[in-house]
């Protein structure tokens, strides 16, 4: 959420910027809100100054009586409106998208991201691939089939080795957060209206949102939500800042609108499991921490031997919420290309004025800054299937993993 002195002071720039969003707010009329309200806000405060003298002269001056009683019912009425003003004002700051960074690049859809750089060898393979959901298949290590019987569509099983791999990597991940300063929490998989509201999920991402019947909850998008909400309403100490907050969790997303877009075998489903990096940090310092979980990012895959690119993403691509955002691409052979595997972003102060969260430094005080980037998900774990094929069927176990899965190469059953 912006904050409305810079909509004051910067009508023309955030006007702009709603536009090259694809955001139509009517700013001029938002700024007159605004007005109209610091107006009435200063008659009430000089209606209660008056109250509170005459309210002294009472005893003694029926006529201040009098004058007391018809300020009471003026600051009535002019408080009611006050309220319905900021409520107006309200709900259309809730609906603004965030400012851009300077660098985000034009673009209607992820065609236009930029890339910034790539990295490792694609692989070669002098027998005919299989696509990560065959490869399940075979070595019965995923099912989908029977993950839509049991749920629906878009919902799977890990199964054997599938699953112990699957453990592996999303521990070996924590691991190496932990290592880079990260809190490991185990978060609730619901949130109520409010944290997603907060974290910028609500109104914009409303039809991605499993909702529970007859309760204020939902089925969480992705710890984002849980982690950011874990501090609403709080006062952080600034000599403390950053916290770097990671957790493992299932996500779910009903994936509305996306029909006819790529999603063979698991790539886009309902359910999926993911690492997630947040950072609360002092505004100053954002850009720094946006790069600090990109290096993270890129680590892991480097670690993993994935090869992969990032992009700065474009305008059109970048969720009303985001500054800035990066993501990384790796390479399914599959798919004859990169797609996206994790998200990294910046949304300065847009949840830490949602859900109120501040930071007091001796006299400095302010909204944090959050970035939340993706450190794994399963997307990965089919990018490795993929990768890592081998002409006999089998998948060659990262070396990373090993210690982990006990295992270093997975093998159809009886092999």
């Amino acid at each position: 959420m912006i904050d409305i002195r810079i909509i004051r002071e910067n009508a023309d720039l955030v006007r702009r910027n709603c536009i090259r969003r694809g955001y139509p707010i009517d700013i001029d009329g938002l700024v007159k809100l605004d007005a109209d309200c610091r107006m009435l806000n200063s008659e009430i405060e000089t209606l209660r100054s008056d109250r509170n003298r005459l309210s002294k002269e009472c005893a003694k001056d029926p006529a201040a009586r009098d004058r007391v009683k018809q300020i009471k019912l003026a600051l009535g009425e002019k408080e009611n409106k006050l309220e319905v003003l900021q409520e107006r004002i309200r709900q259309v700051l809730i609906r603004m998208p965030n400012l851009l960074a300077p660098d985000v690049p034009e673009g209607t859809d992820d065609t236009g991201n930029v890339e910034i750089r790539k990295v490792g060898d694609l692989p070669r393979f002098d027998f005919k691939i299989k696509d990560h959901q065959q490869l399940g298949e075979d070595l019965d290590i995923l099912d989908i089939a029977r993950g839509a019987k049991v749920a629906q569509t878009g919902f799977y099983y890990w199964k054997g080795q599938g699953a112990m791999l699957a453990q592996a990597f999303f521990f070996w991940v924590q691991k190496f957060l932990a290592s880079r300063g990260f809190t490991v929490f185990m978060t609730p998989c619901l949130a109520k209206e409010r944290t997603l509201f907060g974290t910028g999920y609500l109104p914009f991402f409303a039809d991605q949102t499993y909702n529970i019947t007859g309760e204020d909850l939902a089925l969480i998008g992705t710890s984002e939500q849980t982690l950011v909400g874990y501090h609403a309403d709080d006062v952080l100490d600034g000599a403390k800042l950053p916290l770097c907050y990671t957790a493992y969790t299932p996500c779910f997303r009903t994936e509305a609108g996306s029909y006819g877009r790529a999603s063979k075998g698991i790539f886009r489903v309902h359910q999926f499991h993911k690492v997630e990096q947040i950072v609360f940090c002092k505004p100053e310092d954002s850009p720094k921490y946006h790069e600090f979980c990109l290096e993270n990012e890129e680590a892991i895959l480097q670690t993993l031997g994935l090869p992969y690119h990032v992009v700065n993403v474009c305008v059109g691509d970048l969720g009303a919420p985001g500054y800035k955002k990066y993501d990384i691409e790796a390479y399914f052979p599959s798919f004859g290309g990169y797609r996206e595997v994790t998200s990294n972003t910046n949304l300065t102060e847009f949840q830490s004025r949602r859900l109120d969260i501040r930071y007091k430094d001796g006299d400095e005080r302010g909204f944090v800054h959050t970035i939340s980037a993706t450190a794994a998900t399963d997307r990965m774990l089919i990018c490795m299937m993929e990768n890592f094929q081998q002409a006999d069927g089998s998948i060659v176990v990262p070396e990373v993993l090993r210690p982990f899965t006990g295992f270093d190469r997975i093998t159809a059953p009886g092999k």
